[in-house]
């Protein structure tokens, strides 16, 4: 049996320091009021029940709380006392420095937390083990001089989350959308040097990427870029080369008509936009930010965001040959081609393409292949957006964020950012960002309810106002920023071109930027306080009504602010296992609600519920529609490689059904035995669980490529043990007897 230090690294549970520590107390008291040894012996024993019937390592301070329960338990009230004593002197001491123990760990690769805190981070590199060094000072220092204590109080506990505190201290904001069309187009700096307009599309693509390392090291979360800004320069290189070719013509003699020359300078311009998007697959995957990890980067396609013609052709090749690259995939160390985790991908679905006959139905077709094969890319219902969007149609930030609805432009505010291809007439997407997120954890306010259906709604709004203040604290730590301090984002177009020393405050009003109410754990909070899942129709009113006061909270704080705050639907990460902690320790385990090692994501249908990969889609639309800050549907499929119509049946009921969603197939690779079907999760005998490879056995995790979604993006460096658990347990929903009704040429339903 193991547990977790305060440091975080995981040890062999001792008994003999519980028996010590209860002596030390014992000693404190008068000898009528002490404990008997073979009492003492029998408290260790209570708390070692207590520890083996969790389902968790059990951490320093729950255990502390077992063996004052047990303490009590024997009637010794003022040995109790003493242990409590002790307890706060000691805390006391490790507050006076509380950063030394963990950064060691974290040096000596000890902390079992660390490790798998980020599934697209490797702790034994020394970047990432810098990065989570400065982390932990950022969050010493914001939990003890920059968050009211009540905040902290609450993350701590598990009743709200308050994101990415390891990165609070400075100014940077959470994720964004590149305006990479002005950097491109009008120039930009970069390490203080002058990029020109590139006059290649190859250099375009090349330039593109610098800009994504840059921007990754300015920010915390995730960027978009969309290829239509890249794809101008496609005919930038095509007029090049029909230059060079009849300049080659002439100077060897030779006399060639002009559809001669277009057709060579057009095999000239694809092989360029072949070495361009290749440029852009590997330096994405190979570069290292200063967080320690590869860019957090998402590409969207889209064809509607460019005029009919030869431009939109030109848009539709730079797709394919992106598709066409992310299906063969990037090697690993052994030569094999594996699943990429970066560039995220996401296809817009229009009518258009959608269709089978459509102008560009051939992309679509690409794109169900690449999401059997790589799990990429996402899918964006043009039709649905429309609807949800006021018209409009642009990416999220990295995996799920989205801008509001611009309003600005509307309302006369004007080029904010001071942008070099501002249009008063155009909605602007491009340039805008998130302030960052606080998400309130809905498990823990029904709970803490008792079923007692006024309280649960007392108290929903007592949170939301801890988390709106939260908020502020995320907001006002943007305030004043100059722009010197991210010169990428603020003075050289990704974001902004404001003067050197000029503050941001313009750009986090009027709506430009957006900040984020998280939640997490919808299903729970419904099956505790109806005893059904929000699947079912009885509870479903209740968790839309819950959705609604979010959402109604969001429009009274931008209404009183004007900042536009919006409900997302958080994708958890290690916070799902951090949640579902806190909730067994402060409630116990209550069946399908706090008795597994996750809670189950925003809206999310249950990973266990069986339902339908259609029936799942339909379901979550009404919600994922009061989730406009971001959210993303998904469905857990098997190997479709060999069934694409399938999956081009899932595509279409998207785009009838909803905005914005995903399939999750799987994609392994055992470096042991050569074995490429899906690596499976055993449990080892210590009770943790662990990857094995079904055909060889293998569990060294060094040994094997594993990609799996965890929450919008693919993670393949592994997950801690309430994650594992969820994937897990993950239902298929779309079973081998819907593949056969494909098969038959039937549209599974």
């Amino acid at each position: 049996m193991n547990i977790i230090k305060r440091n975080g690294k995981e040890v062999t549970y001792d008994s003999e320091k519980i028996i010590g520590a209860v002596k030390k107390a014992n000693n404190e008291v008068r000898e009528k009021d002490r404990l008997l040894n073979s009492q003492i012996n029998v408290i260790e024993e209570k708390v070692r029940i207590r520890l083996n019937d969790l389902d968790h390592e059990a951490g320093v301070e729950e255990i502390q709380d077992y063996v004052i329960e047990a303490i009590q338990q024997e009637g010794a009230f003022k040995v109790a006392t003493a242990y409590t004593v002790y307890r706060y002197h000691r805390e006391l001491v490790r507050k006076s420095n509380t950063t030394d123990d963990k950064i060691l760990t974290l040096v000596e690769y000890d902390n079992e937390e660390v490790k798998e805190e980020n599934s697209n981070k490797n702790p034994m590199v020394v970047s990432v083990q810098r990065d989570y060094m400065a982390g932990e000072v950022s969050r010493d220092l914001t939990t003890r001089l920059l968050l009211p204590p009540d905040v902290v109080e609450a993350h701590k506990a598990g009743i709200i989350h308050f994101h990415d505190s390891d990165y609070f201290v400075q100014h940077m904001y959470n994720c964004c959308l590149v305006n990479l069309d002005d950097m491109l187009q009008n120039g930009t700096v970069i390490s203080d040097t002058m990029i020109e307009k590139p006059k290649s599309f190859s250099t375009a693509c090349n330039i593109a990427t610098q800009c994504i390392a840059q921007i990754a090291s300015s920010q915390y979360g995730g960027q978009s870029i969309t290829l239509s800004h890249l794809a101008p320069f496609v005919d930038v290189s095509r007029q090049k080369f029909r230059k060079e070719v009849r300049e080659e013509m002439l100077e060897n003699g030779i006399i060639v008509d002009e559809d001669r020359i277009n057709a060579i300078a057009e095999r000239r311009t694809q092989i360029e936009i072949k070495h361009g998007v290749q440029t852009m697959q590997y330096q994405v995957t190979t570069l290292m930010t200063t967080n320690g990890q590869a860019p957090f980067i998402t590409v969207f396609m889209c064809l509607d965001e460019v005029a009919e013609g030869q431009l939109r052709d030109d848009l539709a090749m730079v797709i394919e040959e992106m598709l066409k690259q992310r299906i063969e995939g990037v090697k690993n160390e052994k030569g094999v081609f594996i699943t990429p985790a970066f560039p995220k991908l996401i296809y817009v679905l229009d009518e258009d393409n959608v269709r089978e006959g459509s102008k560009y139905w051939y992309l679509t077709q690409l794109a169900a292949e690449c999401t059997a094969k790589r799990m990429v890319p996402d899918y964006i219902s043009a039709k649905k957006m429309r609807e949800y969007k006021s018209g409009d149609i642009y990416p999220c930030m990295g995996c799920r964020s989205f801008l509001t609805v611009d309003r600005f432009t509307e309302a006369g505010v004007g080029n904010v950012s001071c942008s070099k291809d501002y249009r008063p007439d155009q909605h602007k997407y491009y340039g805008r960002f998130n302030q960052g997120v606080v998400t309130i954890n809905l498990v823990d306010v029904a709970c803490s309810s008792n079923r007692d259906i006024d309280r649960f709604w007392r108290l929903l709004d007592d949170r939301l106002e801890l988390c709106h203040r939260a908020l502020r604290c995320r907001h006002e730590r943007l305030l004043g920023t100059t722009s010197d301090a991210a010169p990428i984002l603020w003075q050289h177009g990704a974001i902004a071109r404001l003067q050197k020393g000029e503050k941001i405050d313009k750009l986090l009003y009027n709506g430009y930027s957006t900040i984020s109410l998280g939640y997490a754990g919808l299903y729970e909070m419904c099956k505790y306080m109806t005893g059904k899942s929000h699947t079912d129709p009885e509870a479903r009113p209740f968790a839309l009504e819950v959705m609604q006061r979010l959402n109604d909270k969001c429009a009274e704080w931008k209404s009183n602010e004007n900042i536009d705050y919006s409900v997302y639907g958080t994708p958890l990460e290690s916070t799902t296992y951090k949640f579902a902690k806190c909730l067994q320790k402060r409630f116990g385990k209550i069946k399908d609600v706090t008795d597994h090692n996750y809670i189950t994501n925003s809206y999310h249908v249950n990973v266990r519920e069986k339902i339908d990969a259609f029936k799942k889609l339909a379901f979550e639309a009404d919600f994922q529609k009061l989730s406009p800050g971001g959210a993303v549907s998904y469905v857990e499929v098997p190997n479709m490689t060999s069934n694409l119509d399938a999956v081009l049946s899932v595509m279409q009921f998207i785009y009838d059904h909803i905005m914005y969603a995903e399939l999750n197939t799987k994609s392994d690779y055992c470096q042991v035995c050569g074995y490429d079907g899906e690596i499976q999760i055993a449990t080892d005998p210590h009770g943790k669980l662990v990857w094995r490879c079904p055909s060889c056995g293998n569990e060294d995790q060094n040994k094997m490529n594993v990609a799996r979604r965890t929450c919008g993006y693919i993670g393949t460096n592994f997950w801690n043990q309430g994650r594992t658990q969820e994937i897990q347990e993950r239902v298929l929903h779309m079973s081998t007897a819907v593949l056969e009704d494909s098969e038959a040429g039937q549209r599974p339903v």
